[in-house]
């Protein structure tokens, strides 16, 4: 009775006589492992796009009002070269974008007559922070809408819906209570910025004109690539002319106090990542997105540069440049909204 069979004793442990199956959980793939990477990158991306558009702001304004590096200008010139030299490494070697060659003579000379406009844009736009500060810089800024629809009338004769045009009142409304309430006006910063705005529309809407067929469309890295180098060409007799031997005095500055070469350095750079992360916003989302965090941007520049740069703001001001932005917001929804009701 002591002596039982293999078969007896395996009967006395029911556990291990069925055969189960234990199912051990599968290890997650990348893909799902990583599910949030794709979400985390574009908000990394549209962080870097406030940072460098916000960035080249502050430091412009710095460098011509605070740190008395007063040559517009020759800084235009070198966020131009600055341009040059990173695009041609973001196309060339890190090949970020397929590299396109110029078809034929005319479409250089269209992108030098966009580079003609562009130099104007900037150059107005860099002079006024001279003038004016951050917040009152970005109210004018964001007329540009209003500028776009005038410019593209009176030359292609393109005529925008009536919703359209009504909500472009409020752009000029808000821009106007914001200059007669500006504790810090200047009429020539005030002019131009008016200046760098329009020149800026000016530009949108003549690209659309010139860059129209297919042979000749760029993508906006490579237009960038041909821009940039021209308009560092259109711009050194000027800066000669006007502002004298800069490079000798940039020098000079230097010697006494080599901060100024952190400074310039990296001002060129970050104007090249405004418009590098210009483009990965575009790819990575959709240019309705940008349009709304352009508009998001310009109030978010305001903020920062009063808290920075301390400069004084009223209700009145900050009730115009509200204005502005609401006009411009109700401007994208009735341009959308026309382009819909046209499909």
């Amino acid at each position: 009775m002591d002596t039982q069979t293999w078969k007896t004793r395996r009967g006395s442990n029911p556990r291990l006589e069925t055969d189960q199956v234990i199912e051990i959980p599968s290890t997650p793939t990348g893909e799902v492992r990583h599910n949030v990477t794709p979400t985390f990158k574009t908000a990394l991306i549209i962080a870097s796009w406030y940072f460098s558009n916000i960035a080249v702001l502050l430091l412009n304004k710095y460098l011509l009002s605070f740190y008395g590096y007063r040559y517009p200008i020759f800084l235009t010139m070198l966020h131009m070269l600055s341009c040059a030299t990173y695009s041609f490494i973001a196309i060339h070697w890190l090949e970020l974008v397929p590299f396109q060659q110029l078809v034929s003579r005319k479409q250089f000379f269209k992108i030098a007559g966009l580079s003609v406009i562009f130099c104007f844009s900037v150059v107005c736009g860099n002079t006024s922070l001279r003038y004016l500060p951050v917040s009152f810089n970005q109210a004018i800024g964001a007329t540009t809408p209003f500028f776009t629809a005038v410019f593209a009338f009176l030359i292609t004769c393109k005529k925008e819906s009536g919703e359209v045009y009504l909500a472009l009142m409020p752009v000029v409304l808000g821009i106007v209570l914001a200059s007669n309430s500006e504790p810090l006006f200047h009429l020539f910063g005030f002019l131009v910025c008016v200046g760098s705005t329009a020149g800026r529309a000016l530009k949108s809407v003549v690209q659309g004109i010139l860059l129209t067929s297919e042979a000749e469309k760029l993508h906006s890295m490579n237009l960038l690539l041909y821009m940039a180098p021209m308009a560092a060409l259109i711009l050194l007799p000027f800066t000669l002319y006007i502002e004298g031997n800069i490079a000798a005095v940039t020098i000079q500055k230097a010697r006494e106090d080599s901060f100024i070469v952190f400074l310039l350095l990296g001002n060129s750079t970050v104007a090249y990542l405004v418009n590098l992360t210009n483009f990965l916003v575009t790819k990575h989302t959709s240019a309705l997105t940008l349009q709304v965090l352009g508009n998001a941007k310009s109030a978010v520049a305001a903020v920062v540069s009063v808290l920075i740069f301390k400069n004084p703001v009223n209700i009145m001001g900050m009730t115009g440049f509200g204005v502005t932005i609401m006009g411009v917001v109700l401007y994208s929804e009735a341009k959308k909204r026309s382009k819909i009701t046209l499909h």
